[in-house]
């Protein structure tokens, strides 16, 4: 029997409740070449929202990951900035964030990771924990976001599963519970025993497809099993028997406050293990959560509207030098053409065209709710960390920009291009794929990163987005510190005294910017009324004692 509602208002905040409900959003993360992209491809797979997988090996070939558009990614076989896909499986809306592995991109990761409501993380088998996963997953931590553990490449020989859960559990200071376990590896791996389910998963190589049959022996006690698989099977049983004994049992609230991990074994470029994990998305992943403005708690099922911009991308069309604004919805029903305010600056506007993705492909959007990500078309209106209401005024914290830690000076081939180069550096900086500082006395504008290759993407962009050749030279600089002052008389006679040392970013927050630590300590020691920060939190200058340093 349907249920009735007194009025419109109460039908629609029931929607409001039934759609949040339905949604999942995640980011997957990983280090470098741990599989993270290939299982990306593979969860699109096997969702139904496509058809055939691009090969991220093959890079001269005609496919290519789904997640990775841009041209420089399809030439490297690497991601440098996040995707967006959204997909519907098992009546569940899922919005997957692919993130940048490399550490030089960590800090578009760690936006994105603002945007989420859990996290899958992927280990390579032979490799084990690696330095960039402890650095992510310490983002997580501190965020109290849920992790589910792929362990990938269980089609090659990698280390012991048994080795691989203490490690887990001594690196990550989380409680792994393993969902299936591995029946041999490389090339005597047999499949996967689900533990809850008492059933075996025949391993069976596979290319770019789903959907194939797929062998399911029951029980440990199949004689099937000894007879196919003796030597991998009998090692397999002991560990099972020993996990039974001594892992712990899944508990859904630990889970939630990322004290335990869920453990799923496999292997994603050959399909293999892929659809356990989608399933556990749905089934353990939460909802969308409440987020945190400065003003309030925001629950996701509330009926006004609230999202915040976590990512910009320029040039997602290069044909029509677009950039659009990643919205995450935090609360309520978004409208096509609703009246949105941006907090930051009290301006009001109407999206018209907000659009939903699949990586670059779009679809445009009539309605959004409480965990998913659109698209709205940006012309310099909209910043990194703005929150966007249907009126009230909120800002939601928690979107950093960390310090640079490497500098280059940028400089144009052509004087002609000079205008070109302004703007493409204008666009980039806007969308965070580097930090672009300009002088308080004027002259060449500056480039801030955290890591090398951040420069050769952004020169390749120049080169291939805005056809502007540059020219990157090193600089004395080695530190920057955005800098605040209580009174803001102070802050001017500070940067009065140091103009050659004071530059403004893409928001003109200034900074300091000092070729030697030195240089900083003794700022600090004479100017005891300025404030340093090594974390820039949004466009609002909010900065948090806790993560700077100095």
């Amino acid at each position: 029997m349907r249920a009735t509602y007194p009025n419109a208002e109460a039908m629609s905040n029931q929607k409001i409740i039934e759609e949040t409900r339905r949604r999942r959003t995640f980011a997957i993360i990983s280090h470098p070449d741990a599989g993270k992209t290939t299982l990306t491809e593979k969860l699109l797979l096997f969702s139904g929202a496509i058809h055939i997988a691009g090969s991220v090996k093959a890079r001269k070939a005609s496919r290519h990951a789904t997640s990775d558009w841009m041209e420089i990614e399809k030439q490297r076989g690497i991601s440098v900035a996040s995707s967006v896909m959204q997909m519907e499986y098992r009546d569940t809306i899922i919005n997957l964030l692919d993130t940048p592995g490399h550490q030089d991109f960590s800090e578009d990761t760690y936006r994105v990771l603002t945007a989420v409501d859990a996290a899958l993380m992927v280990i390579d088998a032979a490799n084990g924990v690696e330095a960039q996963t402890l650095r992510l997953l310490e983002v997580c931590r501190a965020r109290g976001t849920p992790i589910i553990t792929f362990i990938n490449k269980l089609d090659r020989e990698v280390r012991e599963p048994l080795d691989l859960l203490d490690e887990l559990e001594s690196a990550l200071q989380m409680t792994p519970v393993p969902f299936t376990w591995p029946i041999g590896m490389g090339k005597q791996f047999g499949g996967v025993y689900d533990l809850n389910a008492d059933a075996i998963r025949v391993f069976r190589g596979g290319a770019d497809r789903a959907g194939d049959a797929i062998e399911v022996l029951s029980g440990l006690d199949n004689p099937e099993l000894e007879k196919r698989f003796p030597d991998a099977f009998a090692k397999a049983r002991d560990e099972i028997a020993l996990l039974r004994d001594a892992a712990p049992r899944f508990s859904r609230e630990l889970f939630l406050k990322a004290e335990q991990t869920p453990v799923f074994f496999g292997s994603a470029v050959n399909n293999f293990g892929v659809q356990e994990v989608l399933d556990a998305v749905v089934d353990l992943a939460p909802a969308p959560l409440p987020r945190i403005a400065l003003q309030r708690s925001v629950d996701p099922s509330e009926a006004r509207f609230s999202g915040v911009v976590f990512k910009i991308q320029a040039n997602m069309d290069p044909a029509h030098r677009d950039r659009i604004a990643f919205v995450r919805i935090c609360a309520g029903r978004f409208e096509r053409g609703m009246t949105l305010k941006v907090a930051r600056s009290g301006k009001t506007f109407k999206p018209n065209t907000v659009v939903t993705f699949l990586s670059q492909r779009r679809e445009l959007a009539d309605e959004a709710f409480a965990g998913d990500i659109v698209g709205i078309p940006n012309h310099g209106t909209l910043q990194l960390g703005d929150t966007l209401t249907d009126g009230e005024d909120l800002q939601f914290t928690g979107l950093p920009f960390f310090a640079p830690e490497m500098f280059r000076a940028v400089e144009v081939a052509d004087p002609l291009r000079s205008k070109q180069l302004k703007h493409g550096l204008a666009q980039l900086g806007e969308e965070g794929a580097i930090q672009v500082f300009r002088p308080h006395l004027g002259g060449t504008l500056l480039l801030g990163a955290v890591g090398q290759l951040q420069f050769e993407v952004v020169a390749h962009r120049l080169s291939d987005e805005y056809n502007v050749a540059a020219r990157l030279v090193p600089t004395r600089q080695t530190l920057a510190r955005w800098i605040t002052a209580e009174d803001p008389r102070e802050l001017k006679r500070f940067i009065d005294f140091y103009p050659m040392r004071i530059a403004y970013d893409a928001v003109d927050a200034p900074t300091y910017l000092a070729s030697h630590s030195s240089e900083l300590k003794v700022a600090q020691s004479e100017w005891p009324q300025v404030q340093f920060h090594a974390l820039r939190e949004h466009a609002g200058l909010v900065f948090h004692s806790s993560m700077e340093s100095a």
